[in-house]
């Protein structure tokens, strides 16, 4: 897993167009308050987890994006081991989640 800073999805998503999946690992009620709008909510706690991700990215060597609530919330590294323990190549945690990035946008 490799962890991602906000300039760096910001430029994969936004000016690169990167061919990635961009990923929100929380609760449906957690994503439909807050979430990037390119991602797609994929609980991590949900039963089939991987399988999932893997049937949204065509397969395990796409580049993964997963995201959280914040720096200080832990689903996103969950989430990024288990993919990684599932075969998944290219596996990246974007640590500060929808308030980091948020609190981006409103500072801007």
């Amino acid at each position: 897993m490799t962890p991602l800073t906000r300039d760096e999805l910001k430029k994969m998503n936004e000016q690169q167009h990167e061919d990635f999946v961009l990923i929100n690992v929380l609760a449906p009620s957690a994503f439909n308050k807050a979430h990037i709008r390119t991602s797609v909510n994929v609980p991590v706690d949900e039963d089939g987890f991987a399988e999932r991700v893997e049937s949204i990215a065509g397969d395990k060597d796409r580049k993964i994006v997963v995201y959280c609530a914040s720096f200080d919330c832990d689903a996103s590294e969950q989430a990024a081991e288990k993919l990684e323990a599932a075969g998944f190549t290219a596996v990246y945690d974007y640590e500060g989640g929808t308030r980091d990035w948020f609190a981006q946008r409103n500072a801007a």
